[in-house]
């Protein structure tokens, strides 16, 4: 994140906004909406801003300042000068030193980057139009649901992006969450008063914003929204505090395209005050959950940091018994070798009731990322899934009827075993031949995909150093992943293939 989020009180501030043209007008109208005192400097103003100022009454506070006019929202100025070109003399101007916050608008290059090099030498946030590389402060795209405001950037990179997901947020959000949003901040004080404790004013405010209350404030009746906010304050508080029961749920994060997260997945991590998480679970799908819930690392790696599932047991019943929600966030899918099972059994032995919300688990979504039919017609009318994971030093695992399947097999944990899995199919008839791929990172910008074959697996996540996460899927329906893969790099096959001239292609 190179840019820190961050919304500024510019109300009686002063702004300063080198330049008076079309792009000036923009930022100046935006600046005066939020109570700014700006100031313009310019040889000349836009015509639009120039007849603002000669509709009010204007005052020369100094010589050099040529208008002055309080406007809706805040106050304008006109400093009628060149344009500077010399940071030196940037530092000394009145409009400089006296700024909060300074934006250079003009289209001279040599003037935008003298005032955003004055403003590294004074430690001041400046703004560049266009021009990230010199910014030390971006203008996002802002949808305006007042005292709501959503802010969307690129950090400068892509603003027509920005303002494509401004005007699609745009749709989504009602006009009337202003209203919602200054109806609660009135209530807000005597909710915290008469309800102590945040899980239960979240069920509360949850409750009123999904119901009656927020249909009457958005109709407009805020008088008879009040008296149902009341009568149900009224209810809840009509007995002392119960104890109250915390909640569990279980939710499959996918592969780790936060576009594969379901929309239930993304509304439990909306709500909860705890994450219990994967090492699994990417970045991206974490940064979808509420800013201030509590996240916990529980991830398993083989020969580093673990935590034990006995531990996560434990993490699970002491936040439930708090009173917390709780999420427990698994890659892929918590019932497709996820634990999913074990943890639902201590939770129904505690009493702390649960929900599950499925993900899509990585033999389906690293599959067809990869454009790998796991069933076809003609080659592969069954698919198996297993694991290739000892636990402990016993070894479990049905060789024989892994060796016998005649679709395709699909392993989970079996990177660090594919000796082992090369080894046993083999010794139980399974063809060197048989097409096998590895899925590194499945679903991710970062996917590779590895064809080979069985009697080449060991060798091929030993020389290209494959890394977790990776699954391993072997069957005759691999092969058409050299035709229909469709996303990020194509296949490495291994061995690499050799040309007619006996050079590696």
């Amino acid at each position: 994140m190179r840019h820190f989020p961050l919304f500024l009180d510019l109300q009686g501030r002063d702004v300063a906004v080198v330049g008076g043209g079309e792009v000036a007008l923009r930022k100046v109208q935006a600046l005066l909406s939020a109570g700014a005192v700006v100031t313009v400097v310019a040889p000349e103003l836009h015509e639009a801003l120039a007849a603002q100022l000669v509709q009010r009454t204007r005052e020369a506070a100094t010589p050099e300042v040529s208008a002055s006019a309080s406007l809706a929202g805040g106050t304008l100025r006109h400093v009628r000068a060149v344009l500077p070109a010399d940071p030196t003399a940037i530092l000394a101007a009145d409009w400089f030193v006296n700024a909060w916050l300074v934006v250079a608008a003009t289209d001279n290059e040599s003037v935008n980057s003298a005032v955003a090099a004055a403003g590294a030498r004074a430690r001041k946030f400046v703004n560049v139009v266009d021009d990230s590389a010199k910014c030390s402060a971006i203008v996002p795209a802002v949808i305006d649901r007042s005292p709501l405001l959503v802010a969307v950037s690129t950090s400068g990179t892509a603003p027509m992006l920005a303002r494509r997901v401004r005007r699609d947020i745009e749709l989504l959000l009602d006009g009337g969450l202003g209203r919602l949003a200054q109806f609660f901040a009135r209530w807000r004080e005597r909710v915290t008063s008469a309800v102590r404790t945040p899980a239960r004013r979240r069920e509360l405010y949850d409750r009123w914003m999904d119901g009656e209350v927020a249909r009457l404030v958005q109709a407009g009746h805020e008088e008879a929204a009040g008296e149902a906010l009341l009568a149900s304050l009224a209810a809840t508080t009509s007995s002392p505090d119960p104890v109250v029961q915390g909640h569990v749920t279980l939710v499959g994060a996918g592969p780790g395209d936060a576009g594969l997260l379901t929309l239930a997945g993304l509304q439990a991590l909306q709500r909860a005050d705890v994450i219990l998480v994967d090492r699994l679970v990417s970045a991206e799908v974490r940064a979808l959950a509420r800013r201030d819930a509590l996240q916990v690392e529980v991830g398993k790696e083989g020969g580093g940091h673990s935590v034990t599932q006995d531990e996560i047991h434990r993490l699970l019943l002491h936040y439930a018994r708090e009173g917390l929600n709780v999420v427990r966030l698994k890659g892929g899918d918590p019932f497709v070798f996820g634990r999913g099972g074990e943890e639902l059994l201590c939770l129904r032995a505690a009493g702390i009731p649960y929900a599950v919300v499925p993900g899509v688990t990585a033999a389906l979504a690293c599959a067809a990322q990869a454009g790998l039919p796991l069933t076809h017609r003609d080659v592969a009318r069954s698919v198996r899934f297993a694991t290739a994971h000892c636990r402990g030093s016993s070894d479990e695992t049905d060789w024989a009827g892994l060796a016998a399947e005649e679709g395709t097999l699909v392993l989970y944990m079996g990177l660090s075993q594919s000796p082992r899995v090369q080894r046993e199919l083999l010794a139980r008839g399974r063809t060197p031949h048989l097409p096998a791929a590895i899925i590194e990172n499945g679903g991710r910008l970062e996917q590779r995909v590895v064809l080979t074959t069985l009697g080449h697996l060991a060798a091929a996540v030993r020389d290209l150093q494959v890394g977790s996460p990776a699954l391993l899927v072997l069957g005759p329906a691999v092969e058409l992943a050299k035709q229909l893969h469709w996303q990020g790099a194509a296949p490495v096959l291994y061995p690499a293939p050799v040309v007619a001239n006996g050079a590696a292609a």
